[in-house]
């Protein structure tokens, strides 16, 4: 395989799969061979939680799939936090930081070019522990040179302790949340 169709396929991996059951919901009083596989994703762009249907259960958790053009998926129903099952809902948080720290330009950018949502709220500010102190502070900073990687943030920026942290909290919080005014990262249903 050339290294042309290893970044095809991994551009392909939109979702990271959270749980599997092989027998569907435990809850569906249907007989066992009326129910289908489940597995319940992440979507990695945008942070939208799934439930599919599978053809069969041949996925574990952990596995990165293609949600939206894959033969093992027969159906893609979008769920809130609340609907994930125990296991699944322990493992988000897990993925959600992996996530964070596999693709860590994509989140340094975010520190690069936050935006003013309002007249007196900036991006910068839905972070969990950034004020108007360490939002002037990490605007100033970046005005003077983008920022390249976590550690740069971390050096440069007094106040700010793991901002990869930083982010997927916020992450999880707009998960968590239904009724947040702002979501920056996970898209809103």
């Amino acid at each position: 395989m050339s290294e042309d169709n290893t970044d095809q396929t991994a551009d392909a991996e939109t979702a990271i799969v959270l749980d599997v059951l092989p027998h569907g919901r435990t809850e569906d009083d249907r007989p066992q061979y009326e129910k289908k596989p489940l597995a319940f994703v992440l979507d990695k762009t945008d942070f939208s939680l799934y439930e599919l249907t599978l053809e069969e259960a041949t996925l574990s958790i952990g596995d990165r799939l293609d949600i939206y053009d894959s033969p093992q998926v027969g159906r893609t129903t979008g769920i809130d936090h609340e609907d994930l099952p125990r296991g699944a809902a322990s493992e988000l948080e897990y993925v959600v930081e992996d996530l964070v720290a596999a693709e860590e330009q994509r989140f340094v950018d975010f520190y690069n070019e936050a935006q003013p949502i309002t007249l007196r709220l900036h991006q910068l500010n839905l972070l969990p522990g950034i004020g108007k102190k360490l939002r002037n502070d990490i605007l100033d900073a970046r005005k003077r040179r983008p920022f390249e990687s976590f550690e740069d943030i971390e050096a440069r920026i007094d106040g700010l302790h793991n901002p990869r942290e930083v982010l997927a909290d916020r992450i999880m919080e707009e998960l968590r949340e239904d009724d947040l005014k702002y979501c920056i990262f996970a898209r809103e249903e």
